[in-house]
């Protein structure tokens, strides 16, 4: 063994779960990636003091020893980013689980390192530069058709640039073929940098970019309680908090299949395995509502699940995001999906109990606000290194309170970093109200940057009509309270009516099935048409009450239930439909008008 290497070994003196500390480890560096006892279990270096290293493992520690060797990778917690991950399903530190299946079983052993995307596999490659031209990190190279419905673009990494020297044409390669060589002007062996197909990129550093965007495009979900009320702009972060049962993850589902994001990167990040499971069945079925392919063309899934180890749990949404940001600088908009944040906190909370460090709110460590900082702030519309183009991460993590209490500090946190609050009310999933997202709490604060956009796009009235809808939904909370105590029969007529008219966007307009063929996803031009209608004949009926016409008179015409069943009687693209309704409301009121 060289003297290099013994330099990069140590051994391991103390086991605390998945925290292990090592004895000579001079020439460890902090988050390097290490191979910790004879099972070779893969680790990363979070503490050094002095000759000391502490290790976070990745892998169940079962059956390691003390006095067994840790070596040395040399490289950082890195994810491998090129063509092969669309479609793919990984662990927390980006091993690929179908293959790490077909090395061991469906229990995975231990210690095994597979790479994360296939280099035997040829792509059909455009390339798109020639010699002489001169090229920095960011720029496109060549494009890969990764899949039907995805058109992979090969960057310079960060941080190269210089000229093509020699540039392959284009044809069918592998992911570690030199696609070109650039001459750096650097002396010695950075004079020639060869681009490859592939590249690497340590997870907890943030990729660079040209210019921070504002996030003036929503993006559309397809869900009215989102889309109407509570808007999240692309490149923005939401938090979704709810108790056990209140429907984040059919929610994030929900958002998964059907948000207009290029890319969606979903992680199961500590949820029960049932759940993942039912992910993993469901979307490679699942049709992308852009062109009829299957969803998975254009989806990355990392499932790291309750029973897996903790520590891979904390890495997983760094993995996550970190390839998030890559198909970003792409040009590409990002979606990712973090289910949940409360089980990431909590694998924070068990390394540092491991770690014997001073907790601080309900145990968790002091640091937890700083983390989740960071990886919300990785969040954002960008205008891309090199090659200019505009793209976006959108960050949607789910928080699961304990019994629901909103104040407890994940999800208070959270709501610090993020600027669309989606509160899931246990009380409205009870009544079989999806998605449970609660009128009254959540908020956004997007919408000033996106009201152009919907201005343009859909109406110039869009967001004063929301405005009257939310109005009308809080004094109906009012009226409530009174009916709790007295009874809605002691109302006068005109509050009767507000009742009805909120219960109406409640249930016609706020309330959607994801089970349904046609509601399941609603265009925002059909939203603006379902309210609108809904107000106009709120604000119809409101004259007539207020000229004495008894409310009963205006319910008794059958129009709250078409009001109400119009979700499902019109697809989205009839929406245009939904102006009969318009007119039979009119010829209605106009007879009792009339009377």
């Amino acid at each position: 063994m060289s003297e290099k290497m013994k330099e990069k070994t140590g051994k391991i003196y103390m086991i605390n779960g998945p925290v292990v500390k090592a004895r000579n480890t001079t020439g460890f560096i902090m988050h390097e990636v290490v191979k910790v006892g004879k099972m070779q279990l893969i680790g990363e270096v979070i503490s050094l003091d002095g000759d000391d290293a502490t290790i976070q493992v990745y892998e169940e520690t079962t059956g390691l020893k003390a006095g067994e060797p840790v070596t040395g990778s040399g490289r950082l917690l890195s994810v491998t980013l090129g063509p092969g991950m669309i479609g793919n399903v990984y662990d927390g530190i980006q091993r690929p689980l179908e293959v790490l299946r077909e090395k061991s079983s469906d229990f995975l052993k231990r210690g095994i390192e597979v790479p994360s995307i296939d280099f035997s596999k040829q792509w059909p490659v455009e390339v798109t530069v020639k010699e002489g031209d001169k090229l920095s990190g960011g720029d496109i190279v060549a494009t890969v058709e990764e899949t039907s419905s995805f058109t992979h673009r090969i960057l310079v990494p960060p941080g190269v640039s210089g000229v093509v020297k020699e540039v392959r044409s284009s044809g069918r390669y592998t992911v570690d073929t030199v696609i070109a060589r650039l001459d750096t002007g650097k002396p010695g062996k950075d004079a020639i940098r060869e681009i490859r197909l592939f590249h690497s990129w340590p997870v907890r550093s943030p990729r660079p970019y040209e210019e921070r965007l504002v996030s003036d495009e929503p993006l559309i979900t397809g869900q009215r309680v989102i889309d109407t009320f509570f808007p999240l702009g692309k490149g923005g972060s939401a938090c979704i908090p709810g108790g056990f049962g209140a429907g984040k993850t059919v929610l994030q589902h929900q958002l998964a299949k059907w948000s207009d994001a290029d890319v969606i990167v979903y992680i199961g990040c500590g949820e029960r395995g049932n759940e993942m499971t039912e992910v993993l069945e469901e979307f490679p079925e699942l049709k992308d509502p852009r062109n009829g392919k299957p969803l998975m063309e254009r989806t990355i899934l990392i499932a790291n699940t309750s029973n897996m180890p903790v520590s891979a749990r904390e890495a997983s949404i760094y993995t996550g995001v970190t390839i998030a940001e890559y198909f970003r600088d792409m040009g590409y908009h990002v979606a990712l999906m973090a289910d949940s944040t409360s089980r990431w906190a909590e694998a924070l909370r068990e390394i540092s109990g491991r770690l014997e460090e001073m907790p601080a709110e309900e145990g968790f460590p002091p640091y937890l606000s700083s983390r989740l900082a960071e990886f919300y702030e990785r969040a954002g519309k960008i205008k891309a290194l090199g090659n200019g183009n505009i793209g976006s991460v959108s960050i949607i993590g789910a928080v699961s309170p304990p019994g629901g209490d909103f104040s407890e500090p994940v999800t208070t946190h959270t709501k610090r970093f993020t600027r669309c609050f989606w509160a899931l009310d246990k009380t409205l999933s009870n009544a079989r109200h999806y998605p449970s997202i609660n009128w009254l709490t959540s908020y956004s604060e997007s919408i000033d940057e996106v009201k152009d956009w919907y201005a343009k796009r859909v109406n110039k009235n869009f967001f004063s009509l929301r405005d009257e809808a939310l109005a009308l939904l809080s004094e109906d909370d009012r009226l409530q309270q009174i009916i709790k105590l007295v009874g809605e029969d002691v109302l006068p007529d005109d509050q009767k009516l507000t009742v009805r008219a909120a219960y109406l966007v409640k249930v016609g307009f706020l309330q959607q099935s994801s089970y349904s063929n046609v509601d399941s996803f609603c265009r925002p031009e059909k939203q603006y048409e379902m309210l609108r209608i809904i107000m106009h004949f709120y604000n119809r009926a409101k004259k007539l009450v207020s000229k004495g016409v008894a409310i009963s008179e205006i319910l008794e015409g059958g129009l709250l239930s078409k009001l109400s069943r119009m979700k499902e009687d019109i697809t989205n693209d009839e929406y245009e439909k939904l102006k009969d309704i318009e007119k039979e409301i009119d010829s209605f009121f106009d007879k009792l008008e009339t009377r």
